[in-house]
């Protein structure tokens, strides 16, 4: 079943461009912990004939130190590499593993089980066109195992292999198979998910994994390479939308000026007309330049440069379509947004959003729903934490060209960074426009107080040194990041308390001096005179809801 022809002894250039042309299939497995992902990723390069000697040998030597077979070859190791993942015999994070056969070429991700890194599985499914979704045949349907089939029906991948492993253990039972069919179909029938497929294996023997296995004859079924092998996959992509998102300006010398990126979806032909978005500029495609030649056409995932008729402005982050295709072009959206990192989504809270080769800055200006990935109930939410999955209203700092993500997935994802740290924290698949509003919506309260990082208040000063303490109070919240103001309402007299309103309005924190303070109510509270607790104040200034005005 290896890559291995006679060409490889004869002639290796031959060999070299019948392994290039080769189909490419990418595919992730996922389930629950101690599933067996890892040893099924082993058994297949074992079976496949992808492992050299010298690997081979040092995996037998792990497997005395660090293996979970009782001494005998653990497979797991083969991408289990990490110190954490082979003292705790889990995996931890995303492992991409390459092999071939005859037929194809395929690049594996094994990802995690562990619900903590959720984030890691969802990254690894985010480039695959098909799932193997590993499940336990002792166990049956696990929570994580509905966790990562909702992440992949959400990330659109459009082939699920759910491979019913450790058949050994369970006598290779018929009916434990055919049970754990059923509820993985009776839990499946929420999702979207097109084409599922069960097959009985057992990855530590090898059972229906490169060669069928003679213990299960009720399984009439293809061995789990040989679904590889088959899988129609050429149609899955956008041939229908042309979309051409600019990497780079080629400008090599005078003469040439041409327009650098991978082809998202559709079909780019010479002579097409061409729109430049969000410029709306037109022009017609005069050349489609590879490194190995001029092409008539290009098509997804080929990597091109493009040059055009005219000399209009072109820059890294346009997308250039056709004219009868058209994506949305607006400022704000719907999407479905992962949650990658420990520090919670803030809505109102300014990051950059990576949509292809555009960065922009944006917020979530507004959480409709979290999901619950385990029931697929919707419930309310202020904020998103780590791994957690909701619908959010995205408002960006420009208009952007995008396309609903089960439409064209290379204009339809993004991603969240943090612009003072640069890390990504979140991944968003785009449904769509918002729908139901005209664009505009009036700031709210609470808008601000994520802008800010603050809960505006006023903050009442009296005694003989007010001026001075509101002066050194001021300075105090300024170099701790706070949006802050002094009001002398001495001089505004009887208009301070309408003044101090307006600004707290504005998301401010307003420091008044008075003479005397405000009778205390509901909205003013009397802490202390002549002197402030600064610790206090910033406690009291925190975005969660506070009492909006107090007296020092």
């Amino acid at each position: 079943m290896s890559h291995q022809s006679d060409l490889i002894g004869t002639d290796i250039h031959a060999y070299l461009a019948q392994h290039e042309q080769k189909e490419l299939l990418r595919l992730l497995t996922c389930g629950s912990v101690d599933d067996g992902k890892s040893t099924l990723i082993g058994r297949l390069l074992h079976d496949s004939q992808m492992i050299y000697e010298d690997q081979l040998s040092a995996v037998r030597r792990d497997s005395l130190k660090s293996g979970t077979t009782g001494g005998e070859l653990d497979l797991a190791l083969l991408v289990d590499g990490l110190q954490a993942e082979r003292e705790q015999g889990i995996t931890i994070d995303v492992a991409y593993r390459y092999f071939s056969t005859a037929q194809r070429k395929f690049i594996i991700a094994d990802t995690p089980g562990h619900e903590q890194y959720t984030r890691n599985m969802a990254t690894g499914a985010s480039t695959c066109d098909l799932a193997i979704i590993l499940i336990d045949a002792r166990h049956g349907v696990q929570v994580q195992t509905r966790r990562h089939s909702y992440i992949v029906s959400l990330l659109g991948i459009k082939h699920v292999l759910v491979a019913i492993n450790k058949m050994d253990l369970v006598d290779h039972s018929e009916a434990v198979f055919d049970r754990i069919r059923a509820d993985y179909l009776a839990f499946a029938d929420k999702l979207e998910l097109h084409d599922v497929r069960f097959i009985p294996i057992s990855a530590l023997n090898g059972d229906n994994v490169v060669h069928k296995s003679a213990a299960m004859p009720w399984y009439g079924g293809p061995s789990l390479i040989e679904l590889l092998n088959t899988l129609e996959i050429a149609q899955d992509r956008n041939f229908d939308d042309p979309r051409f998102p600019v990497q780079y300006v080629n400008r090599p010398h005078l003469d040439f000026r041409g327009y650098s990126g991978t082809v998202a979806a559709g079909v780019f032909k010479t002579g097409d007309p061409v729109l430049v978005l969000p410029a709306k500029t037109t022009s017609r495609i005069q050349s489609i330049v590879t490194y190995d030649g001029e092409l008539e056409a290009a098509f997804p995932p080929q990597a091109v440069t493009l040059t055009l008729e005219d000399e209009i402005d072109v820059s890294r982050g346009d997308l250039l379509v056709h004219q009868d295709r058209l994506p949305h072009l607006d400022s704000r959206f719907e999407a479905h947004l992962v949650w990658m990192t420990e520090a919670p989504l803030m809505p109102g809270k300014q990051y950059l959003l990576k949509h292809a080769t555009r960065t922009l800055t944006g917020s979530v200006a507004a959480i409709r729903h979290r999901i619950d990935v385990n029931t697929l109930e919707r419930h309310p939410a202020g904020q998103l934490h780590l791994n957690e999955i909701g619908l959010c209203e995205l408002a960006l700092s420009a208009p952007l060209a995008f396309d609903a993500y089960a439409r064209c997935k290379g204009t339809g994802a993004f991603i969240v960074i943090d612009r003072l740290t640069n890390v990504t924290v979140g991944a968003g698949m785009i449904l769509g426009p918002v729908q139901g509003e005209t664009g505009f919506r009036k700031v709210t309260a609470e808008e601000r107080a994520a802008r800010f990082g603050q809960k505006a208040v006023t903050v009442w000063l009296t005694g003989p040194q007010r001026q001075d303490v509101a002066y050194r109070l001021e300075r105090a919240l300024f170099e701790r990041g706070y949006v802050c103001a002094v009001i002398e309402a001495d001089r505004l007299c009887a208009q301070a308390a309408l003044v101090a309103e307006n600004i707290v309005q504005a998301g401010i924190v307003c420091l008044c001096t008075s003479e005397t303070a405000p009778e205390a109510d509901e909205r003013n509270r009397v802490i202390t005179e002549g002197f402030f607790d600064l610790e206090e104040l910033l406690a009291l200034l925190s975005p969660a809801p506070t009492t909006p005005d107090f007296v020092i």
